[in-house]
């Protein structure tokens, strides 16, 4: 690792963090929120005030709130949403400090155009504030491709010696500079001629309707949330496996269900929505649900009717979406956590989001999380680094 500079992480000015426990606080901080996120790298509806409201509504029980904004000459410059909730390992209950993320997403760090100044900013808050958890474990991490990640440097710096692991992997599907038919060529022959064959098949013998709907949002007039297809979604969600599952974050689950809906208003109305519905002679079979942030596609839920599975239904709408994407100026598609077999047909590449793990010496249920993650990598190969610098 290059040798860390501590003074081009400090911020400028006269620095100071404000931390902020309670939900209805942020309020104060909207305009502030909202002028930093065009600024944030891989900015997305997870770094949106409105998103972790709804979030902290329907999952905030139980957990703490520590929303640090870091100021320089008492202007906010950064903000970095945290939260200390309770983790089930086999030493029992440990708090963890952490992004309030809860793998709904990909990507999650500081709010801003300077993550570098925030983190190193909150570690040293982190320091010198009372210590309400057993383990500092920052996920989702990973800066904008070809920039460097100040995570590991900003813990480092405050003395602090991280764990560095992967994390999760994601497909891309990279839009930039492409067109369908060149994107098209580049598919394996078999699975060219699967899509076209199934794609023909369909509209053969179907009467095949493609309703795609991206509002531009309340700022343009523009925020109608389309419930109408939101529930084309949600019966297709529960007609297809996803509907027979007990577990999880799907669609239609129950203990989901209702933050889901908040956060389809919520992209409504930010302008962050994108859902497109495949119905066969009326009746809706598949369905592909996004989160849009400048061109910038996050798939968070697909499905298909299993009454017409046989037709590929699901593999047909891809196609489409992709079509109709690059006919519309979009640049990436992420297809999310998950190395299935059709993501590896579409994806042009894949990323890997990492995470940072500090254990307080002090906190002996963090220390035996460590100990028990340690034995394990031995046991199983994974590679584990500990930063130096």
């Amino acid at each position: 690792m290059r040798a860390f500079d501590e003074q081009s992480m400090q911020v400028p000015g006269m620095a100071d963090v404000v931390e902020l426990n309670d939900p209805e606080q942020l309020e104060d901080y909207r305009l502030a929120w909202n002028a930093l996120l065009p600024q944030t790298p891989r900015a997305s509806i997870f770094h949106t005030l409105d998103w972790l409201q709804a979030y902290w509504k329907w999952f905030g029980e139980g957990q703490k709130l520590r929303v640090l904004i870091i100021r320089s000459d008492g202007k906010p410059i950064g903000i970095v949403p945290l939260c200390v909730h309770t983790e089930h390992y086999h030493v029992g209950e440990v708090r963890v400090l952490t992004y309030p993320l809860s793998d709904w997403g990909m990507w999650y760090g500081p709010i801003g155009p300077d993550p570098s100044a925030c983190l190193f900013m909150t570690m040293k808050h982190l320091r010198e504030t009372s210590r309400d958890w057993d383990m500092l474990d920052l996920r989702w991490v990973g800066g904008e491709p070809g920039q460097s990640e100040p995570t590991g440097r900003a813990m480092q710096a405050n003395g602090w010696l991280p764990t560095k692991s992967v994390y999760q992997q994601t497909s891309i599907i990279d839009l930039v500079g492409a067109d369908w038919e060149t994107y098209r060529s580049n598919l394996s022959k078999k699975w060219r001629h699967e899509l076209s064959r199934q794609q023909r098949g369909l509209e053969r013998d179907f009467q095949v309707t493609l309703e795609r709907h991206r509002p531009a949002g309340s700022c343009r007039g523009e925020d109608d949330p389309r419930w109408d297809l939101y529930e084309n979604c949600l019966a297709i969600a529960e007609h297809s496996w996803q509907g027979d599952s007990t577990t999880g974050n799907t669609l239609s689950h129950e203990h989901v269900r209702g933050f889901l809906r908040d956060s389809h208003d919520v992209a409504a109305r930010l302008g962050m929505l994108d859902m497109i519905v495949l119905k066969l002679d009326g009746h809706p079979a598949a369905f592909q649900y996004n989160y849009l942030q400048e061109g910038k596609l996050f798939g968070l839920r697909m499905g298909y009717d299993r009454e017409f599975s046989s037709y590929g239904v699901g593999k047909a709408l891809m196609g489409w979406m992709l079509e109709d994407s690059m006919h519309r100026g979009d640049r990436v598609i992420d297809m999310g956590v998950g190395d299935y077999a059709f993501k590896r047909r579409f994806r042009t590449n894949v990323e890997t989001s990492q995470r940072y793990t500090y254990y307080p010496w002090t906190a002996l249920r963090g220390q035996s999380v460590r100990l028990t993650r340690w034995l394990k990598s031995r046991w199983q190969g994974e590679q584990v680094v500990t930063t130096k610098s």
